[in-house]
């Protein structure tokens, strides 16, 4: 079987997804910025909470843990780098390891950049990442603790999954990295093509998370600071990768 994969809405602007294994009935819930809109999906679902994976300390991402420990008692997982930010971990992982979940593996990855100890959870069954606010759907986080050099080599780790993987980021900004977007390709179709996307599914109250990865190397410029186009365009053609990257993060910090 399959496993399942639910986005939920919390806060103003955040994501949690649920990742639920209908074999075994094991269910892992990735970031609680908020416990009630957790439970209510796995009340709504029948479902019984076993796995909680945090991917950085922030507390948008961390807030609701206890209140939902308290209701739904699970194993904690996050980085080892991160523990003395994190609520208690009963596992602590670093870059390169993997553990099992219900007979899939997950994969972690040191995403630093947006804060330093950020991790990401590949999980190669389901082709899905889970990304928090390292890579997001037409933007990356902003760079609070990490370097630009670091966040460039985090996307650049994770631009080299399969195209075909399913990016789940943290927060409902997609709207605004697709305008700031076009300031940096206004000629690329593929991405006016998905703003327009973007726009309509908001209209909709749509959310426009996950992404695939495809679509985020064909229009995302934070993935694009290698492209020969992208740095003619910022005239920074014999510029780094890195350097580029960090024009771009930089334009879009006073966009």
């Amino acid at each position: 079987m399959p496993l399942d994969l639910v986005t939920i809405p919390a806060l103003s602007d955040n994501y949690t997804y649920l990742l639920h294994d209908a074999d075994s009935g094991a269910t892992a819930v990735i970031d609680v910025p908020e416990a009630a809109p957790i439970a209510a999906e796995l009340e709504a679902r029948g479902w019984t909470l076993s796995e909680i994976w945090l991917t950085h300390h922030h507390d948008d991402h961390i807030q609701g843990v206890e209140a939902l420990l308290a209701r739904h008692p699970a194993r904690v997982t996050g980085a080892l780098a991160d523990k003395h930010r994190l609520p208690p971990l009963d596992r602590s992982v670093s870059d390169g390891d993997s553990f099992d979940f219900a007979g899939h593996e997950v994969e972690v990855m040191d995403v630093s950049g947006h804060t330093v100890g950020h991790i990401a959870f590949y999980v190669p069954d389901a082709a899905t990442v889970f990304t928090a606010d390292s890579l997001m759907a037409l933007g990356c986080g902003r760079l609070f603790e990490g370097t630009a050099e670091q966040m460039w080599q985090s996307l650049s780790t994770l631009a080299a999954l399969p195209p075909d993987t399913t990016v789940c980021s943290g927060h409902e900004y997609t709207a605004a990295n697709a305008k700031f977007a076009l300031t940096i390709e206004p000629d690329n179709q593929a991405l006016k093509s998905r703003a327009d996307a973007i726009a309509k599914a908001r209209a909709d109250n749509q959310p426009t998370v996950p992404s695939l990865l495809s679509e985020e190397l064909a229009t995302n410029p934070f993935l694009r600071a290698s492209d020969p186009g992208v740095k003619a365009g910022l005239s920074l053609t014999d510029a780094s990768d890195a350097a580029v990257f960090a024009e771009i993060r930089k334009r879009k910090d006073n966009f």
